[in-house]
């Protein structure tokens, strides 16, 4: 503008500012929307929760120790927060009882992987969060499930969180069993890296700033 220099600059700036502005207030509501979905698992049943937590911290430290991008270590850390939500659609009682579940009772339990993706699928997530959550107990020899995935079938985020799930599940206290300890769980996920498990994300285990929350989260 010949009279007014700069003015479309000006008004440019401002309508990105805008942008930016609305974008970072969507992304914020869709945060939101993760944690209320985690505090409903936490009203249900308060191991779910503390499981979540735990492992949310573990492969997100996990994703940072491998350099990822800052949207790949918020995609991780979103997606283990609430990878066991499908467990809200099973019966209380079996998810707390203590001694060996029958063969039905396990195969109900392995519903919630693509339970808690029916949940979220119709959610716009910017972040692939139902994919992470239907493919957490995939592996990488297609031994897992629910869609017998192998190697880089399944994606990054979910090899991350596999791993960082399988260890806390080990290290810690179930309903019917006590927790085996990290060293056991270390001496197990290594066993089966390369087959079952990513080699690259199970070595990030051994990293100092990894044992550190390890001893912290696993006193």
């Amino acid at each position: 503008n010949e009279n007014h220099p700069g003015e479309g600059l000006v008004v440019a700036h401002e309508n990105i500012s805008t942008l930016v502005q609305q974008e970072e207030a969507m992304t914020a509501a869709l945060v939101g929307t993760v944690e209320a979905i985690s505090d409903i698992a936490e009203a249900r049943d308060p191991y779910t929760a503390g499981h979540q937590r735990s492992v949310a911290k573990l492969a997100r430290t996990i994703a940072e120790e491998m350099q990822l991008s800052e949207q790949q270590r918020q995609t991780v850390y979103l997606g283990a927060s609430i990878h066991d939500i499908g467990k809200v659609a099973i019966p209380a009682e079996i998810l707390s009882r203590p001694g060996r579940l029958s063969d039905i009772e396990m195969q109900l339990i392995r519903t919630h992987s693509q339970t808690g993706y029916d949940l979220l699928k119709g959610i716009p997530f910017p972040w692939p969060l139902g994919e992470i959550v239907l493919q957490h107990h995939e592996r990488l020899d297609g031994s897992g499930y629910p869609r017998g995935l192998k190697g880089d079938e399944i994606i990054l985020e979910a090899r991350i969180l596999a791993v960082a799930d399988t260890f806390d599940a080990i290290s810690s206290h179930r309903p019917y069993r006590p927790g085996r300890g990290t060293e056991c769980a270390f001496k197990e996920l290594k066993r089966l890296a390369g087959t079952q498990y990513d080699e690259r994300i199970v070595s990030v285990l051994e990293s100092p700033r990894l044992q550190v929350l390890v001893e912290a989260l696993y006193p």
